[in-house]
């Protein structure tokens, strides 16, 4: 069926061509013209795509190994019709926006949805909304429109101290705010300043919608308590309203790029007289979830974040997590890692706050 080979068209052809020994010969030569093809110009993405579904899996692709199972697909056109395929269909549908996790696995057959619910050609779902005491930003808000608003990032500038580390800027200008955090990476950079930050997550069904904080909304690695009927429609970040406001983002990887081995962020906030008034830190890549540390944040308030308090709490959080061991790093190189990188986040976020003065 022609959907087999879809998952070649899109952004994800300039990522797969560049696997050269695998996909030498794998892919009609036409295709070729959508690398640098700009995606906004609907009309000739539909045409080629066409092109695609004429020309039918080739007998070249018959054992390549990068292959997804078969599967329909389906492209929606509002967030109802969204919503009402969810509701059919359940747990065989996989939603595709940017696709730069979903696809790969799909490849590898670690993922093997029935149907693929392509939502980017829902614009309800494409906006940044500047409220009062949040930023409202729609589910499908490619990640590199949201690294270049200014608006955002003086009102959440840890978000966009995060999206700067978030893959290339090849994969930034595909991927999604709402693909990130439904992804649920726990060593992934959006879903650990929505845990810290108190991100709150608008689900929407075909008869309701529900709101729900990132402290409840990440149940595992990779899993989220979105029920299969839902689809996340948009996401709120609190905008803190304290003049003097410091916020920092850093993490550690084998290469640029790459997963992050520990990563680690906070927020905080100084009053006129120099003492912290409002903390918030946690840590991603070791725990199940990415970790938010309340109570120890508590313990910076009324302080002046000396460099002892700071390393104090920072070796408090990284032994209250529980990091894995792997090719690239130990446990207690996790740990020693994520300590180091608490406290150098904490204390950038001090200075730049304390810089406001």
């Amino acid at each position: 069926m022609w959907t087999e080979v879809l998952y070649f068209t899109r952004a994800t052809i300039d990522r797969y061509l560049e696997i050269q020994g695998n996909m030498r010969g794998c892919v009609p030569s036409f295709c070729n013209e959508l690398q640098g093809h700009s995606y906004d110009q609907h009309d000739r993405e539909t045409d080629l795509l066409r092109q695609i579904v004429s020309y039918g899996p080739p007998d070249a692709y018959r054992g390549c190994p990068l292959k997804a199972a078969p599967f329909e697909y389906l492209r929606a056109g509002s967030i109802d019709e969204a919503c009402e395929v969810l509701q059919r269909e359940g747990d065989a549908v996989k939603v595709i926006a940017g696709g730069q996790s979903l696809i790969p696995m799909m490849a590898m057959r670690l993922v093997r949805p029935g149907w693929l619910l392509d939502i980017n050609e829902i614009a309800a779902l494409k906006f940044i909304a500047l409220d009062g005491d949040a930023v409202r930003i729609g589910a499908c808000t490619r990640q590199s429109v949201a690294e270049r608003d200014e608006g955002l990032a003086s009102r959440v500038p840890l978000l966009r101290q995060a999206l700067a580390c978030v893959g290339h800027v090849q994969t930034r200008n595909r991927g999604t705010i709402g693909g990130s955090l439904v992804h649920a990476d726990p060593c992934a950079e959006l879903p650990l300043v929505a845990r810290i930050l108190g991100a709150r997550m608008v689900l929407r069904s075909t008869t309701a919608a529900r709101t729900i904080p990132a402290d409840a909304f990440f149940s595992g690695p990779m899993m989220t308590v979105t029920d299969p009927n839902e689809c996340l429609e948009e996401v709120q970040w609190p905008v803190w309203g304290e003049r003097r406001t410091g916020s920092a983002f850093a993490e550690i990887s084998n290469r640029h790029g790459d997963f992050a081995m520990v990563s680690a962020a906070a927020q905080l906030a100084l009053g006129d007289d120099g003492r912290c008034v409002r903390a918030a830190f946690g840590l991603g890549g070791v725990g199940q979830t990415p970790l938010a540390f309340p109570r120890l944040a508590q313990q910076l308030v009324g302080t002046r974040l000396e460099d002892e308090l700071v390393k104090s709490v920072a070796h408090d959080a990284a032994a209250e997590s529980e990091p894995g061991s792997d090719l690239f790093a130990t446990v207690p190189y996790r740990r020693q890692l994520a300590s180091v990188l608490a406290a150098r986040v904490i204390g950038a976020a001090r200075e730049q706050a304390r810089s406001k003065g």
